[in-house]
Formats: structure tokens, C-alpha cells, sequence
């Protein structure tokens, strides 16, 4: 397994050179289409609790309910690296259906699944197609903070 093992928002950037300013190119497009969303380092769920265990960047914070009850912070917008791609995860939903749907095949994704797509290198991404999405959950979020995708849910 693929594991990102950083404890700050500066080492995820560094932690593979090679896509670092593919890393920075896609923090700024969020940066700069969703002003709102405040960028932290999501750490993941500690070992026994609820929760998605990787560590990513993390757009604007969010709250879910486990099917625990808890409640398990999670990012309006995350972004991973993984072993092939990066990857980009939705909490917002629009209308009950995830918030990616309408852009599919749009984006120059590689990869397209429920509230999420991956890519390998930015330049392969339609920037302004991107920067509506990104702008679109965050204004979702802004709307509604308890708006959470069903994925994220169970």
C-alpha cells in the first residue's frame, strides 16, 4: 500500500519531487476558485477510530456522522497522492448525487469515481473546468456545512 508517512502540510508537498509542482500547480487553482476553503494538512483517523486513515491536503473543514454516531472531521475538498495518481475527494453533495458528476469526461481525469477523480500530472487537467468545480463545492459547503456526501457517511 501507497502510504504518504508526513506530519506537516510542507513535507506532503516535498514528499514526492517529482509531483511537487504538480501538487502546488492544483493548490492554487482551489486556492484561487475557492477562496473560503481555509488549506490545512488532514492528518487522517487515528488507528480504532472512524474514518479514512491517509493523510492528504485538506480544503475547509467538514463534520460527518459515522455510523458510529461520532463525529469525523473530513475535508469540503482533499487532495492525495497515490502510488499511480492524484487523487481529489468531494464531501459536498448537490442534490443528493455527488458534486462530480455533471463534470465527468471534462475534467481530463484519468480516473472517475462516487465524489472523486485522479490524474497524473496537471497539465492534463482542464484548469477552468476544475476551478468551477472547486468553486461550486465550496459555495455548496457555504450554503449548507451539514451537506455531506452519503460516501462519507457509511
Amino acid at each position: 500500500m501507497f502510504r504518504v508517512d508526513v506530519e506537516t502540510l510542507e513535507a506532503y508537498f516535498a514528499f514526492d519531487p517529482k509531483r511537487e509542482a504538480d501538487l502546488r500547480k492544483l493548490d492554487g487553482l482551489i486556492l484561487k476558485a475557492a477562496p473560503s476553503l481555509k488549506r490545512y494538512f488532514h492528518k487522517g483517523a487515528p488507528e480504532g477510530q472512524p474514518g479514512m486513515r491517509f493523510k492528504m491536503i485538506g480544503y475547509g473543514e467538514s463534520l460527518y456522522r459515522a455510523t458510529t454516531g461520532e463525529k469525523v472531521e473530513w475535508p469540503v475538498v482533499g487532495v492525495a497522492l497515490q502510488k499511480n495518481y492524484i487523487s481529489v475527494y468531494f464531501a459536498a453533495t448537490k442534490r443528493g448525487a455527488a458534486v462530480t458528476d455533471p463534470y465527468a469526461g471534462r475534467l481530463g481525469e484519468q480516473r472517475m469515481g462516487r465524489n472523486n477523480f485522479s490524474f497524473e500530472r496537471f497539465d492534463d487537467l482542464n484548469s477552468s473546468t476544475g476551478a468551477a468545480l472547486f468553486s461550486e463545492a465550496a459555495q455548496i459547503f457555504a450554503a449548507d456545512p451539514e451537506n455531506v456526501s452519503e460516501t462519507m457517511r457509511g
